[in-house]
């Protein structure tokens, strides 16, 4: 059976330390039928640099104004012409064997729509310390009415999906990728797969868990995407479940790291 076309789309603006880790763990893939997409917001540091530096491994370069990130997200899945679109940020980047596991995933199941997996969340200047693992788990419905939501890194779903069922929606500044996601999956019932194991890296400090303030802004961002999709919205509900899933991914993160310090 041939490989699946993977689209990947990267979105950045201002990344200069950490786009080249982010490109070589695409290149790193060594995965044939890719297609590599990289949105850049008008960087004004030396991103672009960067990023020519191995423009053999970018398939469309775009260097424009935007309206924000997810407005860029939506420029790369206009752009992309491959069976299956994932996005990896500009400070994120992919485990070894990623690409090949996803394809791998949809060739065993014709009638899969998305996959997702695991993700870890690493210290800014030392990538190899994870802060938070987060450890996914299969879709039930109405999970997204207590604060659960596949690691967006790790959504890998097929162009048709976006065809039928739309991009992301900018009326959502902080939350857009979560209310997609709710999207496909509570509303649309997509059919999509939990794969166990990491598959991205993310450095702490993205747009979300940057400030307790984007942390409040998205979650009201969340709360208001339920209530448009007829799900329960509860505050309390929704914020108190939410709370003891993320401090169990800290604690595996914690574990994880007294577990590397005594192996030193």
């Amino acid at each position: 059976m041939n490989e699946p076309k993977i689209s990947v789309i990267t979105v950045v603006f201002n990344n200069e330390d950490t786009i080249a880790d982010t490109i070589e763990s695409v290149a790193a893939q060594n995965y044939s039928n890719l297609e590599y997409i990289v949105i850049d917001g008008l960087s004004n540091d030396r991103t672009l640099d960067r990023i020519k530096e191995r423009k053999e491994i970018v398939t469309t370069l775009v260097s424009e104004k935007d309206a924000g990130i997810y407005d860029a997200m939506n420029k790369g899945i206009a752009l992309a012409t491959g069976d299956i679109i994932g996005f990896i940020n500009g400070d994120d980047f992919y485990m070894p064997g990623t690409l090949a596991k996803v394809a791998k995933t949809f060739q065993d199941d014709p009638h899969l729509e998305a996959c997702y997996g695991d993700l870890c969340y690493v210290r800014q200047d030392d990538t190899q310390i994870i802060v938070r693992h987060w450890r996914s788990s299969p879709f039930v419905p109405t999970s997204f009415e207590t604060g659960w939501a596949p690691p967006h890194p790790t959504f890998f779903v097929r162009r048709d999906i976006y065809k039928r069922f739309g991009s992301f929606d900018l009326g959502y500044r902080i939350a857009a990728d979560v209310e997609l996601m709710m999207r496909f999956l509570e509303r649309h019932r997509i059919h999509a797969r939990y794969v166990p194991g990491v598959m991205v890296k993310m450095r702490m400090g993205g747009t979300t868990n940057r400030s307790l303030t984007n942390i409040i802004k998205q979650n009201k961002e969340i709360l208001l995407a339920l209530r448009s999709h007829g799900l329960d919205a509860r505050p309390f509900r929704f914020l108190s479940r939410k709370v003891l899933s993320r401090g169990a991914q800290f604690v595996r993160g914690i574990l994880h790291m007294s577990t590397t310090a005594k192996g030193k």
